[in-house]
Formats: C-alpha cells, structure tokens, sequence
C-alpha cells in the first residue's frame, strides 16, 4: 500500500476487508509461525521437560533447574496469547477512525513485540546454557533430549519471528499517517507566515454631496445689528 495514502499502512477507515489479501500479509504469517513456535515451546516443556530420577519428584530436564522450565513456559504461554490477540487487532486495525488510536496501537505493538524479542533470545540463551550442563548421569535424558532440543530451537525461530515483526511495527510507525483521509471538507488556502490577510470592503458608502446655495455676483452678506 502506497505511504501517502495510507495512515499508519491501512487505508480509510471503513474499507472492505479482504480476508485473501490478508492471510498473504508478511505480518499475518509471522503472527502465525509466532503462535505455532510458542505452542511447540511450551508443548514440549509440559509434557517431557520434566524427569523423574528414583523418585516421585519430577525435575526440570535442563540441569535439574526449574526456573528454566517455568521461564520457558511462561514466555510461551504470553507469546501464544499475544500472537493471537494482536492477529486480531491486525484485522480490526483499518477499521479504527482515529489517527490517535492507531498511532498508539502501533506503539503498543512496536514496544511489546521488542520486548518479547528480547526475552526469548534471554530464554533460548538460559535454557541452552543449562542444557549444556546437564549430565545424562544426572538425569535420564533418553526421552526427554528431543524435547529439550525442541524447545530450545523453536525459541531460537520465535526470536527471528518476533524481530521481524518489529521491524514491520517501525515501518508501519515511520509511515505516518496522511491527515487528508481524515478530514471530510476542503482544505483551506494557509497565509505564509508573517503576513496578514486583509478583507476589502468593496461596498464603499458614496461621499457626501455638498449642496452650495446659487447667490448672485455682487450679492453681500448684511452687517449684524447691534
């Protein structure tokens, strides 16, 4: 969509929505591996990130340290809700009339798709980290290996995900918006700074007419009388 007729990269508000056009939106894909990566993060951490060892109590299959089972949940369970909630604001997105609503859900959009760039390459360093110093002494790691590999993986492509879907939330900020799709009259002619317009009157009131009074030549005016 061209920049200069667009606010914010949607159109009018009150367009049509073409459901074709935007499923093969680049943001419309990456919201969805987004969504289908935290899913697979979070599937494999629940059902075979944890091992028990001789014992009823399950450990975290990333060097017996829990807080990387619980990050990597976590992380995963807002990214999948986040994915899906700001899908639909995608959808809605051309809808909003308002410039002021659209540039702040385009900030709100752009501030949480860094953060959470942010966290899951902290979670992909942490949970390979950990996975690195387990010992298969430790922990029998014959079933639960292929899910710690998954999941660290899926983080590294939510952090490719996530990035790109910032940069698409620049973009979209950087276009800004044209204040003419919002504005329903004509614009009018703006005076250049420093000069002042001044309205002429073209209904001038007729001078007045002085009526001379006809005396003859040698006429005099008489003296007062005392």
């Amino acid at each position: 969509m061209d920049a200069k007729a667009a606010s914010f990269g949607a159109g009018r508000a009150g367009a049509a929505f073409d459901p074709v056009s935007f499923i093969r939106e680049p943001r419309t894909i990456l919201r969805v591996l987004s969504w289908v990566f935290s899913m697979v993060v979070f599937a494999c951490i629940i059902n075979e990130g944890y091992v028990n060892q001789g014992s009823e109590r399950l450990h975290c299959v990333f060097n017996k340290n829990s807080d990387a089972c619980n990050y990597g949940v976590v992380i995963a369970t807002v990214a999948f809700l986040a994915s899906v909630g700001l899908l639909l604001l995608d959808a809605i997105f051309p809808q909003i009339s308002t410039v002021r609503d659209r540039r702040r859900l385009v900030l709100l959009e752009l501030a949480f798709s860094g953060l959470w760039t942010f966290l899951w390459f902290v979670g992909f360093c942490f949970m390979a980290n950990q996975w690195s110093q387990t010992s298969p002494e430790e922990l029998p790691l014959e079933q639960a290996s292929d899910a710690a590999r998954a999941a660290i993986a899926f983080s590294f492509f939510s952090i490719l995900t996530w990035a790109a879907l910032t940069l698409l939330a620049v973009q979209k900020f950087l276009q800004g918006t044209d204040l003419s799709l919002f504005s329903s009259g004509p614009k009018q002619p703006c005076s250049p700074i420093g000069q002042t317009t001044v309205t002429v009157n073209h209904y001038k009131t007729p001078p007045l007419v002085q009526t001379m009074e006809t005396r003859p030549p040698d006429y005099h005016a008489p003296p007062p009388a005392f």
